[in-house]
């Protein structure tokens, strides 16, 4: 299975406590960088007094048909993703 055919997708949180806005993500890397770009634009709102303050928090997660679940994944665990999936073949 190759990068793109796993299920990747950002979730963001703009406050915390508020519920994560998720949107699918054609892979890891494109997921990165669009957490980076929520979290500049996020800054730039602050510094330019459009919001008083900010608690936000986001992250890129790929769906593991394993676990049936939506996990967190990070630059470490991409190439042992990788690995697993180019071993199933």
């Amino acid at each position: 299975m190759g990068m793109n055919e796993i299920k990747f997708r950002v979730w963001h949180i703009p406050q915390i406590p508020m519920k994560p806005f998720e949107v699918p993500v054609w892979d890891y890397h494109d997921g990165k960088r669009i957490c980076e770009m929520l979290a500049d634009y996020d800054d730039f709102q602050f510094k330019n007094n459009i919001k008083p303050d900010y608690a936000n928090v986001n992250g890129v997660q790929y769906f593991d048909p394993e676990e049936n679940d939506w996990l967190d994944v990070t630059d470490d665990d991409i190439e042992e993703i990788m690995t697993r999936e180019q071993g199933e073949r």
